[in-house]
């Protein structure tokens, strides 16, 4: 008698609560249940249950047993459903909820690859700058820069992304290069509407929330873009990850400042629901995401 037999029956037994009970849904006899039970006792030199003539119940020792045995088992299943996965050919529709620059910038390429490697695989995407509820709203995984603290959801991490405070030349040359945080002017700061200000260790990130609490911001949009192209007017300063600004910067259409005090880099991760097992499609998806942007994307090289 395998171990495993012997732990799959004590399973049963103990879920069903009966030696009949677990005989039926085992499709054998209640002797052989016994025999399977008194087996697993002998060996763990302990008693499972304590029985009486109509109901059965679990020791001590009998209820951390089932959990263990419980664990055992759905390991077992786990890895035979994995490498099952591994020869299955990836198809299916996936639901993605991705930021909306990001996408519109990068995103785009990536998903005409992901496609022409796996063409069973349809994809549903769902842009929002704003943090979806990723169970609620029903997508497979999304996309997040950042920081993550939500502990019901797995995170992969896909790439880095550093962030840039920057102006035009125009604006530097009409008010000066700023050298402290406390030199930028608050009436000049163009604000991200989704910018996490948590970060209050960076000096950079205190000042730009103690200025937007203390002045208004000349403008505040929830997109990245507008906010980037409207600095490369010369109306302000603003604060973008390089995967939105890189391209200005490259140009001299906008120049980096205060290099010193802007936060370390950030990372984008694919977040998904906390689940046992990850399907073939979202696996390859996420596998594909780190293969094509790599620890130092293409932007920033």
């Amino acid at each position: 008698m395998d171990k495993l037999s012997l732990l799959k029956t004590f399973s049963v037994v103990a879920n069903e609560g009966s030696f009949t009970r677990a005989a039926h849904k085992l499709d054998t006899s209640n002797q052989l249940v016994s025999k399977y039970i008194a087996e697993l006792e002998k060996q763990l030199d302990t008693r499972l249950f304590n029985r009486t003539t109509r109901k059965i119940h679990l020791t001590e020792a009998g209820q951390q047993c089932l959990q263990h045995a419980n664990n055992i088992l759905e390991s077992v299943n786990d890895m035979e459903s994995q490498l099952g996965l591994l020869s299955t050919e990836a198809k299916g529709l996936l639901h993605v909820s991705a930021p909306v620059s990001f996408s519109t910038l990068h995103l785009a390429g990536a998903l005409g690859a992901f496609q022409q490697a796996h063409p069973n695989v349809s994809i549903n995407l769902q842009l929002n700058d704003r943090k979806i509820d990723v169970v609620n709203e029903g997508f497979d995984v999304a996309l997040r820069a950042g920081n993550l603290t939500n502990s019901s959801l797995i995170a992969k991490r896909i790439t880095t992304i550093k962030l840039a405070l920057c102006a035009s030349p125009a604006y530097l040359q009409k008010y000066g290069t700023p050298r402290h945080p406390k030199d930028l002017k608050p009436e000049h700061y163009l604000e991200y509407s989704y910018v996490n200000y948590d970060n209050e260790a960076s000096t950079l990130i205190a000042a730009l929330k103690a200025n937007a609490q203390k002045v208004t911001p000349k403008l505040t949009a929830n997109n990245g873009e507008v906010l980037t192209n409207v600095a490369k007017q010369g109306e302000g300063y603003v604060l973008q990850p390089t995967f939105i600004a890189g391209e200005a910067l490259r140009k001299g259409e906008l120049i980096s400042i205060l290099e010193d005090y802007v936060p370390q880099s950030i990372s984008l991760y694919a977040v998904y629901p906390h689940r046992k097992l990850i399907s073939n499609k979202l696996r390859v998806f996420i596998d594909f995401l780190c293969e094509y942007f790599k620890d130092t994307p293409y932007w920033d090289q």
